[in-house]
């Protein structure tokens, strides 16, 4: 993908997890790699390694990124969230691509046709300003992020939109709520969001500019400051694809993420 910088988010300290980019994450072989190194690899199957920098406020995270031989940029602690920071680093490298994407650090499943998708679908629709996937939901996703909702934990989110493929919310909660028979479907009517955004640069200053909303306060999702200034979201919906893209949020999230990178082959 020729013209697009990633830039994957990471930051030390979480409520949730604390210290989770360096949590360590065991794939085929029985060799422990830390979640930063699978994220920078999950980006690396995408785009050349030079085109990738882990973005971070942390020197203990960017000693370890140092490490394995990725590329970093120090950002500012005064980063809200990944956007801001992913804005920020396009600022202090000095790089002006056609598209940045971010790829969330947490994020390590995700497939690397989606983030060819967004990009395409970015490309070819002049009036929007990033593009962000939803995947449909198989039962044991569905059942995942159902069973994080009961336990009162903070799980993946989910995203409902148009026939226009707009956004029109985005929900830590299990969101459109479901009937019985449609929550017993094989594939559920429920979209998973997965953290990974294409953006152009001038939505990312644009984003800065317009300051923290209450709504991705109160959701803890950064990208309702788009929709809550009035900017399209667009949204590239997807089918189910062969694996739970889950998300490292909880520290029960591991076992899960470990099944799926052993029954993958990664190492």
């Amino acid at each position: 993908m020729a013209d697009v910088a990633v830039i994957i988010p990471a930051r030390y300290q979480s409520s949730r997890y604390p210290a989770k980019p360096l949590a360590p994450l065991v794939g085929a072989t029985g060799t422990p790699k830390p979640l930063i190194r699978r994220s920078w690899e999950c980006a690396a199957a995408i785009v050349d390694p030079a085109s990738i920098w882990i973005a971070t406020d942390d020197d203990r995270i960017a000693d370890a990124v140092r490490g394995f031989g990725g590329q970093v940029v120090m950002t500012a602690e005064s980063c809200a969230n990944g956007t801001e920071r992913c804005a920020d680093a396009i600022a202090r490298l000095g790089i002006a691509p056609e598209i940045v994407v971010n790829l969330q650090g947490d994020a390590p499943l995700t497939p690397g046709h989606v983030v060819a998708a967004l990009v395409d679908a970015l490309r070819a629709t002049p009036d929007i300003a990033m593009t962000t996937p939803a995947i449909r939901c198989a039962r044991s996703t569905y059942a995942h992020l159902v069973e994080d909702q009961a336990q009162g934990r903070v799980g993946g989110t989910t995203v409902v939109f148009g026939a226009d493929r707009r956004a029109l919310y985005f929900s830590k909660r299990v969101i459109p709520h479901l009937p019985p028979e449609a929550a017993t479907m094989a594939f559920p009517p429920v979209h998973l969001h997965l953290g990974v955004y294409a953006y152009r640069p001038d939505a990312l200053r644009r984003y800065v500019a317009m300051g923290v909303s209450e709504l991705e306060l109160l959701e803890g999702l950064e990208q309702l400051r788009f929709l809550a200034g009035g900017i399209a979201v667009g949204v590239v919906p997807f089918d189910p694809i062969e694996w739970d893209a889950i998300e490292l949020n909880n520290p029960t999230d591991v076992a899960p993420i470990e099944a799926i990178l052993k029954a993958r082959g990664i190492a």
